[in-house]
Formats: structure tokens, C-alpha cells, sequence
């Protein structure tokens, strides 16, 4: 594990690119679309669609696959106040209609001048026996930060809540690269970047407990003959929640920036811990295919 992650932090040493405006996306626990910085701030709408191979939680997938198209829009007004809306399609979902929306609100601001900000809220609606793996939290609040540099230094967290309730706590470093130009308004860059995600699971507890019938008539009459007090137990279920590192993340996106739109191909290894509660120690990945629109 150390190996790899030595790796992919020696990957990353070119000199810093300033990617042009685009917007991002992901669904894999944030539900947000938001604008990078720009120069000089402005108010800027930002469409965008993505396909994905699979849909990730944190690195986890669900039992069957979820590969799914989505659709988002965003507007961030220039104060760094921005709303988002997203809906989305699993593609082996055999109903009609949309499989889950989500719509959500945040401001970014920037309390020092290489270190951003970003809080924001997002409600999702999910239909009934959805299998993705948030469907239980429909309610997710998060706060990130993340200092600029030769290498980008990004923490956040996110707390979801519905049925149950989980934070999660993300940090990870990134860096983006250019790799070259095809005319003089274009630019592709890659952006590798890893993370480790550690959070809330929950799963049940089997106690057996045992009682010696000490004073009971049938104690008395066994024990001479056993030597011991006979015993008696029950088994008694609780739930119960542990908060462990849940993964390792290495993602590897590739993208063509123009003026106002980006074409973008990513994969992402997941490589699940020890202490998850599904396919403990087993890899995962993914596979998204993005385009952005910015007004």
C-alpha cells in the first residue's frame, strides 16, 4: 500500500497548469456541480452530462452494477454563492422516468489567499428500493478546504442523514499537469490525484449470555451429580456503528479545456480497506465519461 501511494505522489512533478473556467461533477457521495475559480470573479452557468461505468460511494459500489447517465446544471453567482441540480438515469433500470434528482446550495470563499473554502447542502430524491448505496441518507451537509500550492492539499467532510446517519472524512492530494496543446486556445491537461476516506459503518452485534442457575431447584438436585451449575443463555442482537478508513483512492482524469467547454475521461481504483464491511481488502473501478458547458 505504501508502494502505491509513493508512486502515484512521485507521479505527480510537473510544473502547475491554470486550467481554463470549466465545471465539475461527481456522484459518488457529493452531488454538487460547481465552477472552478476564475481570475476575476463573475456569475457563470454551467451545464454539464456524465456518463459513468458505475456508481461509486466512496470508493464502494453496490452488489449489481449501477451504471448510470446524468445530467447537471449549475449556477454560481459571482459572490461565490452557487446552486445545483442533478438527475440521473441508471441504465439497467428497466421504469421510466429518472432513477434520483438532487438540488443544492453552498458558497466557496477563500480565507487566505491559497486556501479555499466551500460549504454546502444537498437534498436527493431517491424512489423506492433504489440500490444505490446513499439512497438511506436523502440529506447531505459538507464543508471543504483546500490549500493551493505546488500540490493541491484538499480535507473535507460530509455529513448524510436520513434514515441513518454517517460522516465521512476525506483528505487527499492533487496536481494538475499539461500535457499539451492542439491549437492556441485549447489545452490538455491530466489531473492525478489520491485520497483516503475514512467514515461511519454500521453493522450488528450477536451477545450470548450466560447465567448459572444457582439457586434454582434443578440446581440443587444436579449438582452433586455434575459437579456444576447447570446454565442457562440467550442471545441477544444490537446494532452498532464503527467509524474506520473505508478506502484508497487513485483517480487519473484527462481532459480538453477550451474557452468554454471541457471533454473529460476519467478512472478511478478504489482499493477498499481492511476494516470495510464489504469486499474487505478488494479493489474497485470506474470508469466516467464528462462534457461541460460554461456560459
Amino acid at each position: 500500500m505504501k508502494l502505491i501511494i509513493i508512486t502515484i505522489i512521485t507521479i505527480i512533478f510537473s510544473n502547475t497548469c491554470s486550467a481554463q473556467t470549466a465545471g465539475t461533477a461527481t456522484i459518488a457521495g457529493d452531488t454538487t456541480l460547481t465552477a472552478r475559480d476564475t481570475t476575476i470573479p463573475k456569475s457563470t452557468l454551467t451545464i454539464g452530462a456524465v456518463y459513468a461505468n458505475n456508481a461509486s460511494y466512496y470508493g464502494q459500489k453496490s452488489a449489481e452494477s449501477t451504471p448510470y447517465a446524468a445530467l447537471a446544471v449549475s449556477y454560481r453567482h459571482k459572490s461565490g454563492i452557487y446552486f445545483t441540480a442533478l438527475s440521473y438515469k441508471l441504465l439497467n433500470d428497466k421504469n421510466n422516468g429518472v432513477s434520483a434528482t438532487s438540488a443544492g446550495a453552498g458558497v466557496t470563499f477563500k480565507p487566505g489567499k491559497k486556501l479555499s473554502a466551500d460549504l454546502n447542502y444537498s437534498h436527493s430524491f431517491y424512489p423506492a428500493y433504489s440500490p444505490l448505496l446513499q439512497a438511506g441518507n436523502a440529506d447531505n451537509a459538507s464543508v471543504g478546504f483546500t490549500y493551493e500550492d505546488w500540490v493541491n492539499v484538499a480535507l473535507r467532510g460530509d455529513y448524510a442523514f436520513g434514515k441513518t446517519a454517517d460522516a465521512f472524512v476525506t483528505g487527499g492530494l492533487s496536481k494538475s499537469i499539461t500535457v499539451c496543446s492542439l491549437g492556441k486556445k485549447d489545452v490538455v491537461t491530466i489531473t492525478p490525484s489520491a485520497d483516503v476516506v475514512a467514515g461511519t459503518q454500521h453493522f450488528y452485534q450477536t451477545y450470548v449470555t450466560r447465567q448459572r442457575l444457582k439457586d434454582s431447584l434443578l440446581s440443587n438436585i444436579l449438582s452433586p451429580i455434575i459437579g456444576t451449575s447447570p446454565e442457562s443463555s440467550t442471545t441477544e442482537t444490537v446494532s452498532a456503528t464503527s467509524f474506520n478508513v473505508l478506502s484508497y483512492n487513485f483517480k487519473l482524469p484527462l481532459a480538453y479545456n477550451r474557452a468554454h467547454y471541457v471533454l473529460e475521461a476519467a478512472y478511478q481504483f478504489s482499493l477498499l480497506s481492511k476494516q470495510a464491511q464489504s469486499d474487505a481488502g478488494k479493489g474497485n473501478s470506474f470508469v466516467t465519461l464528462s462534457f461541460y458547458y460554461q456560459f
